[in-house]
């Protein structure tokens, strides 16, 4: 009886020793390995962040932090481009597939909580490494030589356009938000947008850059920013068919789409439908020459269009609306390359607080305290000095290297 006492004893302390090394790993493994998967960070684990999925002759990559909406991170940017790179020079491989986890969202973008954190922290390096990882994979998507689908099936904000409107193809649903909203929280916009934003119809590009507008998937195929439309019922059928494909012609990955593809048109209050009244706004130098148009056409009409767009305009940073319009307007000259390396000095410029602490003010109001109260500084637009626009352009200091693209290898296009 006594040696069976102890046995039992021994047991239990030994049931003790592995729960307690059990809870040791789990909270380990929460809050290092996979701590971007549950908490707002610019680090993490690059392979649970990012999936990937073997298919006949593509690969399938899945953006996996669902819980934040696919928000991108250093891992996730990293991870990219590793894969991408690698993919291209296995000829078993004919194109690639991107997609996010979740039924919500593609991306909501840069993971824009953690930049705040870790600029309030003083963390600039940490930084300055997501935003190289993130704008060097947009160049080499805007530059790949294997086809690349992304199914933009949900939320596809700020950069998460940039990771996937420079590549092939781009399937939209009637679950599709697009936008590009940075001037609402004292940022401009950047991952390449500057390059293909500045390229749609007209003026559309000023309007979307500017008011943080949002499309919907017709409309971003009825201006060009999305290839195909499909109802979002068929997103697996979509990607059962491409599992299947074997090919790396883009003609016939463009066929394939175009089988799951539904012709449907802006309705009349889209903002495609107004392309004439935007342009008229849109066309004129500054921001305020912008607003004052607006002003005349609601005075003239009561537009409730003139009016919603008004008020965006007055709710947004005003060093953001007008460092954004100079970006737009460079960047319709300019390759893809030059946006991006233009863009990084701006985003460091942004992100620092050299100029002004907009953007860490407009997180805090948007996406941390949401009581959408941001008080900019500068506060209005006639406070906002040539200077201050001026050195938003410029490099953060005299040894901040620029932004390093392979533009000897890979030739951007224009």
């Amino acid at each position: 009886m006594q040696s069976l006492a102890k046995r039992q004893r021994g047991i239990l302390q030994c049931s003790r020793v592995f729960l307690d090394e059990f809870k040791r790993r789990a909270t380990s493994l929460s809050t290092s390995t996979n701590s971007s998967l549950f908490d707002h960070s610019l680090t993490g684990d690059p392979d649970s962040v990012v999936l990937v999925e073997g298919n006949a002759s593509s690969r399938t990559v899945v953006l996996n932090r669902p819980s934040f909406l696919n928000a991108l991170n250093s891992a996730v940017a990293y991870r990219l481009h590793k894969l991408y790179k690698n993919w291209e020079d296995t000829p078993d491989i004919g194109f690639v597939v991107m997609k996010g986890s979740g039924s919500r969202a593609f991306s909501a973008g840069g993971d824009i909580v953690a930049i705040r954190d870790f600029v309030q922290k003083g963390n600039m390096e940490e930084c300055k490494e997501f935003f190289r990882n993130l704008y060097k994979f947009i160049y080499i998507l805007g530059t790949y030589l294997k086809p690349n689908v992304a199914i933009l099936d949900g939320y596809t904000m700020g950069g998460a356009g940039g990771i996937s409107i420079p590549g092939t193809f781009r399937v939209a649903t009637d679950k599709t938000v697009f936008a590009i909203p940075e001037t609402l929280i004292g940022y401009h916009p950047d991952a390449g947008a500057s390059f293909y934003i500045s390229r749609l119809p007209g003026y559309l590009g000023e309007y979307l850059a500017l008011t943080g507008a949002r499309l919907s998937g017709v409309e971003m195929v009825a201006c060009g920013l999305a290839t195909h439309y499909s109802q979002s019922t068929n997103v697996p059928l979509i990607e059962e068919h491409l599992r299947n494909l074997i090919t790396d012609d883009p003609s016939i990955i463009e066929t394939s789409l175009s089988n799951f593809s539904d012709l449907h048109y802006p309705n009349n209050s889209s903002v495609i439908r107004r392309i004439e009244m935007l342009d008229k706004c849109f066309k004129h130098d500054t921001v305020e020459e912008i607003m004052d148009a607006l002003e005349n056409e609601a005075a003239k009409t009561n537009d409730e269009w003139c009016l919603s767009t008004l008020k965006n305009l007055k709710y947004a940073s005003p060093l953001s609306l007008k460092v954004t319009l100079r970006s737009i307007r460079e960047g319709r000259f300019q390759s893809l390359d030059q946006c991006l390396i233009r863009e990084y000095r701006m985003t460091l410029q942004g992100i620092s607080g050299q100029i002004s602490t907009d953007f860490c003010e407009g997180v805090r109001a948007r996406m941390v305290d949401k009581d959408h109260a941001p008080k900019w500084d500068p506060p209005s637009l006639e406070h906002v000095s040539k200077d201050m626009v001026d050195q938003y352009f410029s490099p953060i200091s005299e040894t901040e290297p620029e932004l390093d693209l392979p533009t000897k290898q890979r030739e951007a296009f224009t």
